[in-house]
């Protein structure tokens, strides 16, 4: 009897053993990459991710054409099939955000970001695709729709954090290329409809830093898919890269049109639509120029850092656009980031690119 119960429990965790080779093979990064996740301060997080990023596969099946599709994917993927449906409701706020791209001292470039909005969690996410350039991203947790006090602690929270893969707000590559996400002033939503792949707005953001080394890179890739807003309401690009060329990508009437710009803000920059979008006390785009200008467009690491802090947002009641989450100051030319959660910019974190081609 004693015998025949050895090898019964003996079988039992052979059994054991080769479910998990199993599950380690098909959930290995994504397991990997949950455990990484850690708090950096208050309203900052940071996890890292490589593997398979779900985009060869997202593309191939045609994109997604809104924020529903995008999460019905985002779960299949990060159940590997088990699971094919999904419903996550993202809030609709005005996200009120600045971008200021300058020339350093020694011939570098540089872009600064802001990410202003009235409640939320940064998410870091350092990802090393198996296709694609290595990049890092930003996105505020509250945009998944996973409840209020939703924090990205413990396993569960950790792997839910995942979604951050197919929908970012702003990062850099290891080619030096940049991007952000702005809320554009109005509520047109942009729908375009050809024989393209579809992507929302924060999947391509994700889309192109994987692909494009440059802007002129991403716009050709933009020009590729059918761009699908998310969550229903207008926003533009701001993109830089290492040359130190700096744009404004927006939307016309399903048309994308490009603007030379090294700063953007809360209102249309384009000539169809010039400061659509311009509250009146809004004054941020005009301290950045402001600044450049001044600088002739030429700053220091600390000059373009200042620059930025200059039009952040306190959280008070009856602010223009809330608070700002978290502040991004992005190396182009030595592509590293960093970033300073909720103003305290007696705290920067500091990432570096290192796989660079």
């Amino acid at each position: 009897m004693k015998k025949w119960i050895k090898i019964v429990l003996l079988s039992i965790l052979g059994l054991i053993v080769v479910a998990g080779v199993f599950t380690w093979i098909e959930f290995g990064s994504n397991i990997q990459g949950a455990l990484s996740a850690e708090k950096l301060d208050d309203g900052m997080y940071y996890m890292e991710y490589k593997g398979d990023d779900g985009f060869k596969e997202l593309m191939r099946r045609g994109g997604c054409k809104n924020i529903g599709e995008l999460a019905e994917y985002t779960i299949e993927f990060l159940s590997k099939g088990y699971f094919k449906t999904a419903k996550i409701d993202c809030p609709v706020m005005p996200v009120g955000c600045s971008t200021l791209t300058v020339k350093t001292p020694e011939g570098g470039a540089m872009m600064a970001r802001n990410f202003d909005y009235p409640y939320g969690t940064a998410m870091i996410m350092h990802i090393v695709p198996d296709e694609g350039y290595e990049s890092i991203t930003t996105f505020s947790t509250d945009f998944y729709g996973f409840g209020d006090d939703y924090k990205p602690e413990g396993f569960k929270n950790q792997y839910m954090a995942l979604a951050g893969l197919f929908m970012a707000l702003d990062g850099v590559n290891e080619k030096g290329f940049a991007i952000a996400v702005l809320d554009a002033g109005d509520k047109v939503v942009t729908k375009q409809d050809t024989s393209n792949p579809d992507l929302t707005i924060t999947a391509a953001t994700q889309y192109l830093l994987k692909n494009a080394a440059n802007v002129d890179e991403a716009l050709k890739l933009l020009r590729g898919i059918d761009m699908n807003s998310d969550p229903g309401a207008a926003y533009h690009y701001s993109m830089a890269d290492a040359s130190g060329r700096s744009v404004a990508v927006e939307y016309v009437d399903n048309r994308m049109v490009v603007t030379e710009s090294p700063f953007v803000t809360n209102h249309y920059l384009c000539e169809e639509k010039y400061q659509v979008g311009l509250n009146e006390s809004d004054h941020r785009h005009e301290k950045l120029m402001e600044q450049y200008e001044k600088a002739g467009g030429v700053m220091s690491e600390k000059e373009q850092t200042d620059a930025i802090v200059s039009v952040t947002q306190l959280p008070e009641k009856g602010a223009i656009v809330g608070g700002t989450l978290w502040t991004m100051v992005m190396d182009l030319t030595h592509p590293s980031v960093t970033y300073y959660s909720r103003r305290h910019f007696d705290k920067p974190f500091r990432f570096e690119l290192k796989r660079q081609k």
